[in-house]
């Protein structure tokens, strides 16, 4: 049944990106940013899903600290791995972006300089997790540090308010900003296109994550006997 399901998501993630892709290639060309601004349809969604599976990530460590169930615990770990590869590809379209707009691949703006602290901290998680062996210390440890890790998510957001940057202020679905209707839509039809996507990988994820601790335990046992 589950298998049934990620391939119907994948199929719908599948056309709502084509379709995308095709209706943002035919939205004319921003005044100042010209054709690269079309970047934005790919750098906003993957931040967002990120975001959204960190503050999942923190739900389900909390309730494995409350609870001591490990499927809490998994997942954790598999939501926090596929926001990794979403805020990757959060970094990279920014820096793509940033290349054309203000001539450098990279500059150490709050807000940049903060999502990259995000990305180092959650990796950091991921590393934690294979530094330790013990299923219960090692998913004790983890659910603390992804709680502290949550901290510099509201720093991410909050950044381009909180201090003097470069970053541009948000303009979608903001009181600050308009667009099109036409340029919104196309947002938000990628928007959940991507939360889609992210939804699906954190499924197969989470599969391949019990499975494995399936296998640990059968191993454990016969070392056992």
């Amino acid at each position: 049944m589950r298998q049934k399901v990620i391939i119907v998501m994948l199929a719908l993630v599948a056309i709502l990106l084509a379709r995308n892709l095709y209706a943002i290639s035919m939205l004319p060309d921003e005044m100042r940013q010209g054709q690269i601004f079309r970047i934005i349809y790919f750098h906003v969604p993957a931040a967002a899903a990120a975001m959204t599976g960190s503050a999942v990530a923190l739900v389900a460590s909390v309730l494995f600290l409350v609870t001591k169930k490990f499927q809490y615990d998994a997942l954790a770990v598999a939501v926090t791995e596929v926001g990794l590869a979403f805020l990757a590809v959060n970094l990279v379209t920014g820096s793509i972006w940033a290349h054309v707009i203000w001539g450098v691949w990279w500059a150490w703006d709050p807000r940049l300089t903060s999502a990259l602290i995000c990305w180092i901290l959650y990796a950091g998680y991921m590393i934690l997790r294979q530094a330790l062996e013990e299923p219960t210390q090692r998913a004790t440890f983890a659910a603390v540090y992804s709680i502290f890790a949550f901290t510099d998510v509201p720093i991410v957001y909050f950044s381009i308010r909180w201090w003097r940057t470069i970053h541009p202020q948000p303009v979608f679905f903001s009181k600050e900003g308009y667009f099109p209707p036409d340029w919104s839509r196309a947002l938000a039809i990628n928007m959940v296109a991507m939360f889609l996507l992210y939804a699906v990988l954190t499924m197969i994820r989470l599969r391949q994550e019990q499975t494995q601790r399936e296998i640990d335990y059968l191993r454990r046992t016969v070392h056992a006997i």
